[in-house]
């Protein structure tokens, strides 16, 4: 029997689960005094993976949610919530890991995370899966675009820049 590629909902939660990992690695760099260079890297692509998952669920995810469930407060509220998670990553790409305050942003970016996962999944993908989107053609969409967007994460990131100087 021929195994079944990833839907939606398996994509976009194993990016959570990267990002959680991620995150608890970065816990244990600052744990045990990792060189600051070491952090900022580890910060930068905690970054960027949320910078690509955000994307992915606003151009692809949300508006098949939203056309699907007919519930525009529900989907608003997720989307402004990733306002609020470019602003912390906006915050992290531009200071420094020597700044008092740089391990506190990305603990605080990790508690912010952590709760919009807890209601996304909750909320969010038991409603994609009652409904009747096609979740597996979905998921290949999300895969082609990821990628594309992997290609292209210089210039995410300097985007993620500016929005912190804007």
């Amino acid at each position: 029997m021929k195994k079944q590629t990833p839907d939606a909902i398996d994509l976009l939660d194993a990016d959570h689960l990267a990002v959680h990992a991620m995150f608890q690695s970065y816990r244990e760099l600052v744990r045990t005094g990792a060189d600051p260079l070491q952090r900022r890297a580890l910060a930068e692509e905690i970054c960027m993976e949320l910078t690509i998952h955000a994307r992915l669920e606003e151009e692809l995810f949300y508006p098949a949610l939203r056309e699907a469930l007919y519930d525009e407060d529900l989907i608003d509220e997720a989307e402004d919530q990733h306002g609020s998670q470019r602003e912390f990553v906006a915050q992290i790409l531009a200071s420094q890991p020597e700044d008092p305050l740089y391990d506190a942003r990305v603990a605080v970016l990790q508690e912010y995370v952590e709760r919009h996962v807890r209601q996304e999944r909750e909320q969010v993908f038991n409603r994609a899966l009652a409904s009747r989107i096609d979740l597996q053609s979905l998921g290949r969409s999300i895969t082609i675009r990821k990628e594309e967007l992997r290609a292209v994460s210089d210039a995410l990131r300097e985007d993620a820049l500016a929005s912190a100087l804007a």
